[in-house]
């Protein structure tokens, strides 16, 4: 038995590795990518377009596991996240990447919040905290090791290897479920709720092409963006509506009146939208400011990876022995202070420094990972924790994708006024100095043909934009560390009438 749920295990954190990773793996590749395919202006498609379909059917799928079963629908995100992975490396044209992302996207929507339930499934209360620090951790490490896998793979072998590499490692997966997983039959067979579906899906979606487009193919006050942030406010007011008259709705209101439940995803959308702001300015940072190659740009968050890894597991480990608002007290504040100390970035920050706040960030966030997971679902049975776990996934990134927007705007608008200022009065900005991408000046190349001065003044305005917002980012990150304190005193152990493993796994 316990060799047939090893092999599930790897099967699940396999799922959950591949479909994490390709949030981010095609960051680093998108320059090469852009260059073969042209499309320089639909590039930002290819990564909305798999979030998009990710966020959008996570509470779908989740519903959907409760319902029918896990297994069928976490092979049926695998096979979806397969023939995607295919298409997407034999793509033409950047239109056709983006179309075959979203495929992928269904894919790994089904893949995260169903390999998380199915192990509070198959394992007793006493070995959750183990196996939920172990699958946060992997869920953390996939998410940052992507670009760096990405970085590697378009420099020493093809950017389509990006996507093929998931066919070996979502077949291993693949089998060994079909082969080993056993779930019970204790499912709830409810009538599915479509107009939630049919209010959801398209609400998703014209929020994140809004958050996507807004200021960067279009300008924010466009009809287009207007128009798209409208739609969503019109469909997601129908759907919350739908919600209250539904049999079985998607979101369930009544979950949220479970304390725990309410604060765990309360706590991940803040601590989503913070924590994406030190992974995306970091590198920046680094590049842009202190002059770090921009080749494997991927190797510069390792720090941060190695602190996620480690407090994920730490995080699940304690929450076996003490209550889950207490270890998340602890870690919310090493990540508090971890963003504060970015806050205080400068340009004579030596790269020593930056690793050092890296580590205590990344320590910081990992037990998240782990310990919201296994609250979120903590109150509810097997016919509901489906749907639980997907909405605590669905709301962190939904927090993530907020927080990358919300504090892109920030950044690009104190950098172009820190410019503004700097080369107020002069009769024409400096070549190869822009006002509107810091990324502009992050390869040497572009840095060689700047005047020394003026590259002083330009890595200082770029600093200073990043250290203020990180000071920003403080604000969902003490907000997460308010709701903290507003768990209940709920630990794990305490489930012991939960179900034990079923004798046919």
């Amino acid at each position: 038995m316990e060799t047939k749920l090893g092999f599930v295990v790897a099967g699940l954190l396999l799922g959950i590795f591949i479909a994490s990773m390709d949030n981010t793996i095609v960051s680093t590749a998108m320059g090469t990518i852009v260059a073969e395919l042209g499309g320089l202006d639909k590039f930002v498609w290819v990564t909305s377009a798999y979030m998009v379909a990710e966020m959008a059917g996570m509470p779908i799928f989740g519903k959907l596991s409760d319902m029918y079963g896990r297994k069928r629908f976490f092979i049926f995100g695998l096979v979806m996240f397969l023939v995607g992975s295919i298409l997407c490396g034999m793509a033409q044209s950047i239109e056709q990447l983006s179309i075959f992302r979203a495929i992928q996207g269904i894919g790994g929507g089904a893949l995260v919040p169903i390999a998380f339930t199915i192990m509070f499934d198959i394992f007793p209360p006493e070995k959750r905290g183990k196996m939920g620090g172990l699958f946060g951790a992997v869920f953390g490490l996939s998410s940052i090791f992507g670009p760096l896998l990405g970085a590697y793979i378009t420099d020493y072998l093809n950017w389509r290897w990006a996507f093929y590499i998931n066919i070996p490692l979502g077949l291993l997966a693949f089998f060994l479920v079909i082969v080993y997983y056993r779930e019970s039959a204790k499912h709830s067979k409810q009538k599915i709720d479509w107009w939630g579906a049919f209010t959801l899906v398209p609400s998703i979606v014209c929020l994140m092409f809004a958050l996507e487009l807004g200021g960067n193919k279009y300008d924010w006050n466009s009809h287009i963006i207007i128009g798209l942030f409208s739609a969503f406010a019109v469909l997601f007011l129908a759907f919350l509506y739908v919600e209250t008259k539904a049999e079985e709705p998607i979101v369930s209101y009544q979950m949220f009146k479970k304390r725990l439940f309410a604060t765990s995803n309360l706590i991940g959308l803040c601590s989503g939208a913070a924590f994406i702001v030190a992974a995306v300015y970091i590198p920046i940072f680094i590049q842009g400011v202190l002059g770090g190659s921009a080749t494997n740009s991927g190797l510069v968050l390792l720090p941060m990876m190695l602190g996620t890894t480690v407090s994920a597991q730490l995080g699940g480990f304690l929450a076996s022995k003490m209550s889950y608002r207490n270890v998340m007290i602890i870690f919310t504040v090493i990540f508090v202070v971890g963003m504060y100390l970015l806050s205080t970035l400068s340009p004579d920050t030596t790269r020593l420094t930056v690793t050092m706040y890296m580590i205590i960030a990344g320590l910081g966030i990992g037990a998240s990972f782990s310990v919201l997971g296994m609250a979120a679902i903590h109150h509810f049975d097997e016919t509901q924790r489906g749907a639980a776990s997907s909405t605590n996934s669905f709301v962190r990134s939904l927090g993530m994708t907020l927080g990358i927007t919300i504090f892109g705007i920030i950044q690009r608008n104190l950098f172009t006024n820190k410019l503004a200022d700097a080369f107020h009065g002069m009769p024409q900005v400096p070549q190869g100095v822009t006002f509107k991408d810091p990324r502009a000046i992050l390869s040497p190349e572009a840095r060689s043909h700047i005047p020394k001065p003026v590259l002083e003044q330009i890595t200082a305005a770029l600093s200073s934009s990043i250290a203020h917002t990180f000071m920003w980012a403080l604000v969902p990150a003490v907000l997460a560390l308010v709701f903290v304190f507003l768990m209940g005193n709920e630990r794990l152990t305490i489930m012991r009438k939960d179900t034990q493993i079923s004798n046919s796994n």
